[in-house]
């Protein structure tokens, strides 16, 4: 077996290497190279992540998100190569979900980010796929593990400080994905021939709070942590005044951290007919664990 692979330098491309080391030969993708495809399978990682900070030019997402997919994938085609999966995001699909997030609902996105996957998305699929190919699409909910902070890192260091944790009263759900769900995945997707081309959604089983969230954090720290259930409308008025004064503590950042945003994995799952290796709080509790190797 053998994978052309793109995005190798990134966190899911790492840990993908690190899982295939000495059993699998990958090629790497190499940035405005000339390549020809002659491995067994194409793992598409490469993109443009979601940008925070809003400083990139938004043509950048096109460029890497929609154009080099366009790119690998047509080079995929006229291959031997049987199999090709490209990482997308349900951020493809909604910003946020009123609703459990499934495959069937209709694709809405209202970033350049989202705009983008979904434009690569649906370039693959306008295709014939060829009988002897398999095509997948995976869209993954938050991806976390062992020294990705990422989003986690705010909590993180507010847990750090032992102030108690203000936002009691707010209740919701998020859905996370464990790299070494994502991976296992993957690997499925390229050994099996009996799973059917197509979009996939992948996130851990069990959707969890933002509360349940800040206790993993507390235990993974060892650290006694309360949990205060200030009224929800005071809160709101401090955000308020946090957006006047430029503060820490204001409605987005409020949004961020008390919104739900949970996606179903049923669909992917009852293709696998397996449990995924990790349940949502071991996952991301290996990754909590990990951050005590370095300073946050």
């Amino acid at each position: 077996m053998s994978i052309f692979l793109t995005g190798a330098s990134g966190f899911v491309g790492t840990n993908l290497i690190s899982y295939f080391k000495n059993k699998v030969q990958i090629k790497k993708y190499v940035r405005d190279s000339n390549f020809l495809i002659t491995q067994n399978s194409v793992i598409h990682l490469a993109g443009k992540a979601h940008d925070l900070k809003n400083v990139l030019n938004k043509d950048e997402y096109y460029e890497v998100n929609t154009e080099l997919t366009k790119k690998i994938f047509d080079s995929f085609l006229i291959s031997n190569s049987s199999v090709f999966i490209m990482l997308s995001s349900v951020k493809a699909v909604a910003d946020s979900a009123q609703k459990t997030l499934s495959e069937d609902v209709m694709p809405n996105p209202k970033t350049h980010y989202g705009k983008s996957k979904l434009l690569a998305e649906r370039y693959i699929f306008s295709k014939k796929i060829p009988k002897n190919k398999r095509v997948y699409i995976l869209r993954p909910c938050m991806i976390h593990g062992p020294n990705n902070k990422g989003n986690l890192n705010l909590l993180c260091n507010f847990v750090l400080r032992k102030i108690p944790w203000p936002l009691g009263s707010f209740e919701n759900k998020r859905s996370f994905c464990s790299i070494d769900n994502l991976i296992f995945i993957i690997s499925e997707l390229i050994q099996r021939e009996d799973i059917p081309s197509g979009i996939y959604n992948v996130a851990d089983d069990d959707p969890l709070s933002t509360n349940e969230l800040v206790r993993l954090i507390a235990k993974s720290q060892n650290i006694k942590l309360r949990i205060i259930n200030i009224s929800k409308t005071l809160i709101i008025l401090l955000t308020k005044i946090g957006d006047f004064f430029h503060l820490p503590l204001n409605s987005e950042r409020l949004q961020k951290l008390t919104q739900s945003y949970v996606v179903n994995n049923n669909k992917i799952k009852k293709i696998l007919g397996k449990e995924l290796p990790y349940s949502s709080k071991q996952g991301l509790l290996r990754t909590l664990k990990s951050f005590n190797e370095k300073p946050l």
